[in-house]
């Protein structure tokens, strides 16, 4: 049996993170969605746990970080890094990163990062798009296939509560479906790997009285140092009882696709406290870095995992598929809307696809360490300080806080107009391409909320000096005459012009910067052309 065909202007394949995040995005600009995934909306083995500062902004944007900030981490749990030979063993190295409760503002963002397991984030997000037999999140509802036109996508279904086949056609598809994209494979975009795979698990267990075992030796998470090399994390995931232990396949067992010992057996030695301890479930994955050829082919394109898989620590797949859905989102909209060039959607792949490649190997994965470090000896406590040097002098703390990697991205693209070279201080700087920079401009007001729904023109201090009214209604009638939103906010307040330089900043809807300069441009029309895309 065929349904009715389902009609819409964007489909979305995929209902995890990234996949919502975007659906959350066209809903903020009043683009109509909707979202196909084949699972139930449960996630049986969560993933990544922690929700980076800059997602965080985003979600703020979307509406929905204050829930992710109650949803259920406890305040005062450590969000250390421990490098130990067990849990509760002996303590090698720290990161000392303090409680959510405790952590002082971060001057950079108004939004620090968040402990929000994907088995809660998911959900959250789903309720807030809205899980619905007819609504926009068709859950148990599996992508088959699709043709494309000049002007039109149309996708078949199956629902699998009941077998019948659905048709929807939409003005774009995007696959938001993981590493094993459907949408992917089915436009033939090829996705080679960039470095060698390792074969890892994940064994997620409940230990109900280690938390208060540990008292202040708790952190978010414990790498355990087990000789020939540093092993692998074991993360707390709910802040009270579950943890996530992951560990690798040997060399020789990687080959084979095997593992060597059981599942209790590896927490128990990762564990190094008598306590109770329970099995919960257990998973086999990739640790992959894959890059797709492109990230369009004509009306479908790819976000997320689909797009590119990048190696842990810290949740980098999240954050770089939240950024992709930030970006996309408005472009779409601008196409959907009439006002975006012929070269806008095109420099999501310019844009997006240069920073899938930032990613690299874990480097705790490949550190030497020798056998005394496990010692009750006096040569293990010369073995654990040596090593505790080597972690130190070899920047560990940056492969877990490493902000320059998100917040520093700078786009070099066609809608955007360059004007200096590539290094900047991201905390300080607006410069083309990248992301506008936070300041407070009042009692829970940050810059960042300027930017969204359309672009908007910053008059810093000392721009109220260098143009008149007929140059700033231009301006102004430049974008308007081409459909283009614009926005124009007066912002003398020093800490705002500190942070941005120039007394005339132009940020997209998506907080990056288009322009910047000491004057209005001469030829504002052709400002407003570049940066709609008018120009391939």
């Amino acid at each position: 049996m065929t349904r009715l065909h389902h009609e819409t202007d964007v489909l979305i394949v995929g209902g995890g993170p990234v996949g919502l995040a975007l659906a959350l995005d066209l809903r903020y600009r009043g683009v109509r969605f909707l979202v196909l995934d084949a699972s139930d909306g449960g996630v049986p083995h969560q993933g990544a746990s922690t929700v980076g500062a800059r997602s965080m902004e985003l979600f703020r944007r979307w509406g929905v970080a204050d829930a992710i900030r109650v949803s259920g981490w406890p305040g005062d749990h450590p969000l250390d890094v421990a490098w130990v030979t067990s849990v509760g063993g002996h303590e090698i190295h720290r990161v000392r990163r303090g409680t959510v409760d405790s952590r002082p503002p971060l001057p950079h963002t108004p939004e620090p990062e968040q402990v929000c397991p994907q088995h809660r984030l998911t959900p959250l997000l789903a309720r807030e798009v809205g899980a619905d037999p007819e609504g926009p999140l068709r859950l148990r509802c599996r992508f088959d296939g699709f043709t494309q036109d000049a002007g039109l996508v149309t996708a078949s279904a199956t629902d699998l509560r009941d077998g019948a086949r659905l048709t929807f056609r939409a003005r774009y598809l995007v696959g938001c479906d993981g590493a094993e994209s459907a949408v992917r494979a089915a436009v033939g975009i090829a996705a080679p790997t960039r470095h060698g795979t390792r074969l890892l698990r994940d064994i997620l267990f409940r230990a109900p009285r280690l938390r208060g075992r540990l008292g202040p030796r708790g952190a978010l998470v414990h790498l355990l140092v087990r000789p020939p090399a540093l092993r692998f994390p074991v993360r707390a995931v709910d802040g009270r009882e579950l943890y996530r232990l992951t560990v690798g396949a040997e060399r020789g067992q990687q080959e084979r696709g095997a593992f060597g010992q059981d599942a209790m057996s590896l927490v128990r030695t990762a564990v190094g406290l008598d306590t109770p301890l329970e099995l919960v479930s257990e998973r086999v994955w990739h640790l992959t870095h894959r890059v797709a050829d492109r990230f369009r082919q004509g009306r479908v394109l790819l976000a997320g995992d689909a797009a590119r898989c990048l190696p842990p620590p810290g949740g980098a797949g999240l954050e770089a598929g939240l950024c992709d859905a930030a970006d996309l989102g408005w472009k779409l909209t601008a196409e959907l809307a009439g006002w975006a060039g012929p070269g806008l959607l095109d420099t999501y792949d310019t844009e997006r696809r240069p920073v899938a490649g930032h990613g690299a190997p874990w480097r705790g994965l490949r550190r030497e360490v020798p056998e005394a470090v496990l010692a009750d000896s006096p040569e293990g406590v010369r073995a654990r300080a040596e090593l505790a040097g080597r972690l130190e002098r070899g920047g560990a703390q940056g492969e877990f806080i490493s902000p320059d990697t998100v917040f520093g991205v700078r786009y070099d693209s066609p809608v955007v107009v360059p004007d200096g070279p590539g290094d900047f201080d991201w905390r300080t700087d607006a410069v083309p391409g990248a992301r506008a920079p936070h300041a407070w401009l009042g009692a829970g007001i940050s810059t960042l909320d300027l930017y969204g729904l359309s672009y908007r023109l910053l008059l810093l201090a000392g721009s109220e000096r260098r143009h008149d009214y007929a140059q700033l209604n231009g301006f102004e009638r430049a974008f308007t005459d081409r459909g283009v939103p614009l926005r124009m906010t007066h912002c003398y307040a020093p800490q705002v012009a500190a942070c941005h330089r120039l007394p005339y900043v132009l940020v997209r809807p998506d907080g990056h910067v288009a322009w910047r300069g000491t004057r209005l441009p001469p030829d504002p029309g052709a400002l407003a052309d570049t940066v709609r895309g008018g120009r391939r």
